[in-house]
């Protein structure tokens, strides 16, 4: 199936489940970019792909949705790199810096899976270290709404779902690229971008940052803006 024939099925779909609002679409950047967001449910790519209008998307899926009549169409749709969630891939950061050199909009989940609590984890560092490398600023997007349990309840229901899908402010990664002092910069920089996230959702959507000194310093100064 062709990507623009999937996205316009992604999009009459959402339409008919969920209002699908877009807070700072305007901030979406030309060019290459690596889109950090949130995973709160399976429906998270669905959103991206329905407010972004490109083709030239570089996504990562978990292996488990190769076969997926709904997730795996949309995979093969963008050409997804199937990942192996659970090990080291290395092959698959190789076959994603290769993508990323060709250019492109690279959509990430820095946590790297969904969230059983429907707030925040820690974030893996790929997310920093893929930025680092290839170059590529960073846009974080926080969603909401897209919690598994509440699409459920609401289709059970007959209801739409209110999805917000809402943007922060684009950011570079700085990080030295070897030697002593380099994994705890990759840190900071996935601290940055989360927390840049939670800076953008409601208070019980901030999870394991909620408490982070970073955090505290951005809703400061949304305050004082």
């Amino acid at each position: 199936m062709k990507y623009t024939t999937l996205r316009t099925i992604v999009r009459f779909i959402m339409n008919l489940i969920a209002d699908v609002e877009v807070v700072g679409l305007d901030r979406l950047p030309d060019g290459n970019f690596i889109l950090a967001a949130n995973h709160l449910g399976r429906l998270d790519t669905a959103v991206l792909l329905y407010a972004v209008d490109r083709e030239d998307i570089i996504l990562p899926v978990a292996e488990k949705y190769k076969n997926h009549p709904f997730f795996g169409a949309i995979g093969r749709a963008v050409d997804a790199i199937w990942l192996n969630r659970f090990d080291a891939d290395y092959a698959a950061f190789r076959t994603i810096l290769t993508r990323m050199e060709k250019g492109g909009l690279m959509v990430i989940a820095p946590e790297g899976t969904r969230s059983k609590t429907e707030a925040l984890q820690e974030a893996k560092m790929g997310v920093a270290f893929l930025a680092s490398k290839s170059g590529y600023p960073v846009l974080p997007v926080a969603l909401t709404g897209t919690e598994d349990r509440l699409i459920v309840q609401n289709l059970k229901r007959l209801r739409r779902s209110k999805i917000t899908a809402r943007t922060g402010e684009l950011l570079r990664v700085d990080v030295p690229p070897r030697g002593r002092g380099r994994e705890e910069s990759l840190r900071t920089a996935t601290d940055e971008i989360m927390c840049r996230i939670a800076a953008e959702l409601p208070e019980k959507y901030r999870g394991f940052y909620a408490d982070h000194p970073r955090l505290k310093e951005l809703l400061k100064e949304k305050q004082h803006a």
